[in-house]
């Protein structure tokens, strides 16, 4: 090794780029943990679990409604998309059909901040807060 100046590596560098600071946010808190609301289609909070099963990998995305603590939209696919996440904020809508604008909370997963999920919720009166 050494007649070739071969040197085995020893440790890892980080590799250049911004690690400091701020993440970026994609949208306000503005709920900052108030989960008490006084009347429904206020506040919406949605998010994505997996549930493992004999043929694989299942991903529920459910959207409650934090007056009544229920459930109000619901999917479930084999993949973790960004279809996952619409499809159970759209079934919240279409079984609530909400007048005024509701505040939806979710964290900050790809799903919820897609450009898809941002004009889904502009197009329905829903505002979002991660």
């Amino acid at each position: 090794m050494s007649g070739e100046r071969l040197r085995s590596q020893t440790g890892y560098r980080r590799r250049p780029g911004y690690y400091s600071g701020k993440p970026p946010v994609a949208a306000p808190n503005l709920l900052e943990r108030q989960f008490n609301v006084a009347e429904p289609n206020k506040v919406w909070v949605t998010d994505i679990t997996y549930i493992r099963t004999y043929e694989g990998w299942l991903y529920l995305a459910v959207v409650i409604d934090l007056f009544s603590r229920q459930v109000v939209g619901w999917s479930m696919k084999s993949r973790m998309t960004t279809d996952l996440a619409l499809d159970a904020l759209l079934m919240a809508v279409w079984r609530r059909k909400p007048v005024n604008k509701v505040m939806v909370h979710s964290d900050q997963g790809s799903q919820f901040s897609s450009i898809e999920w941002k004009s889904f919720l502009t197009a329905n009166n829903l505002e979002p807060n991660l």
